[in-house]
């Protein structure tokens, strides 16, 4: 029986594998840009300088603002999170100021 199956699996090997002098691209790669709307809003009032400098570059004013009404300990603990899990580049002096507008505008303490 090993005998009648070797031709039919070296008939499959020999078709089913991949021809070696193949020069095209099985896959296309192309460049796209992508236009993020941009609201222009900006973080209002004052000790904003902090907020507006370090998170619009991957937030909106909007979407921030727009966040439930959370303790300080939390809007902490955001924003480290910011920084050490998704590598935000925020300043560590900005750190506090941040924190503290948040506390201002969204924080129930």
């Amino acid at each position: 029986m090993f005998r009648k199956m070797l031709p039919l699996a070296l008939l499959m090997v020999a078709v089913l594998a991949p021809i070696s002098g193949r020069t095209e691209s099985l896959i296309a790669l192309k460049s796209v840009t992508v236009d993020i709307p941009d609201s222009g809003e900006m973080f209002p009032g004052p000790g904003s300088d902090a907020i507006n400098n370090n998170c619009l570059a991957c937030h909106s004013a909007d979407m921030v603002l727009n966040q439930p009404v959370l303790p300080k300990s939390v809007w902490q603990a955001e924003v480290t999170k910011m920084i050490r899990s998704y590598k935000a580049p925020v300043s560590e002096e900005d750190v506090a100021a941040i924190v503290d507008y948040l506390a201002r505008t969204k924080a129930t303490e």
